[in-house]
């Protein structure tokens, strides 16, 4: 494999015990990432999320295979990322997967999104959302409805691998703000201060009055939707925040719906307001 204009191809690792594998598998947990200061990306998909999106991986490792294979994306790599062939072995050995394609890197986590005077018109605010799984596919999901801004009260760690691999490299490209739940609340009352609805989805037939389906909102308007965790749904501190109410009707078979099913209506409802006028 010839490598690109000021790419360094470091020498070949194969043993599991080598010091950079052994750092690397540091990024597998939030204190190991926070120490290194950097994200554990696994597969090509992400690779090709990070050239796209012009970000600077430090270390990519890979096997013979798959280097034999991606010389394109090898080449695209920016100077002063550290190339390193490996052996399967030690690959398995960084990686979080049990079958990993080929490839992971090491990239610095974007930074925080800054501070703006007014909230982004489209906004989506997460309290306390557990499952990594379920923050990844709404991720994605969020960046394909046009969501501008990612709020976020504590929960998953939107950069541990698993989030990152669900959302498809979106947690890349996404600009988020993570803090504490009392924070959120500030954010919020701000942006409903600013002229925003504040839009929080229930389970149907939830509270007094009863909530509408969800599209009879308009969200063309300036909106934050604000969802909540697998099992608690949203805070009663942060639901009293809202000034709209919506929740999306279904069979009484169910109580509720998975919150990452339940946002893509939501969220691209949005888009299909827009197209239809």
């Amino acid at each position: 494999m010839v490598p690109s204009p000021g790419l360094c191809l470091a020498e070949t690792i194969t043993s599991r015990r080598n010091p950079l594998v052994k750092r690397l598998r540091l990024l597998h947990d939030a204190r190991g990432r926070r120490q290194e200061g950097l994200l554990l990306l696994e597969g090509t998909h992400l690779l090709q999320e990070v050239l796209r999106l012009q970000l600077q991986p430090r270390d990519l490792l890979a096997t013979a295979a798959w280097l034999a294979d991606h010389g394109a994306q090898v080449a695209a790599l920016p100077p002063g990322c550290i190339c390193r062939e490996v052996s399967q072995e030690v690959l398995e050995a960084v990686a979080t997967t049990q079958h990993p394609d080929g490839v992971v890197l090491t990239v610095a986590p974007p930074a925080p999104a800054p501070a703006a005077a007014a909230p982004a018109p489209f906004v989506l605010a997460l309290d306390g959302l557990q499952d990594p799984g379920n923050l990844g596919t709404l991720m994605r999901t969020a960046l394909a409805a046009g969501v501008e801004s990612l709020w976020m009260a504590d929960g998953a760690d939107p950069f541990q691998p698993k989030v990152l691999r669900a959302s498809a490299g979106a947690a890349l490209a996404l600009p988020l703000w993570r803090e504490s739940r009392a924070d959120l609340a500030g954010r919020l009352a701000a942006a409903a201060a600013a002229g925003s609805q504040v839009v929080v989805a229930v389970r149907p037939g939830a509270g007094p009055v009863a909530p509408l389906p969800y599209w009879q909102l308009d969200w063309t308007r300036p909106t934050v939707l604000l969802l909540g965790s697998e099992g608690g749904g949203v805070s009663p501190q942060l639901e009293a925040l809202a000034n709209q109410r919506v929740t999306i009707p279904h069979s009484a078979v169910v109580e509720s719906l998975n919150v990452a099913v339940a946002a893509a209506p939501l969220l691209l409802e949005r888009l299909r307001q827009r197209v239809g006028a």
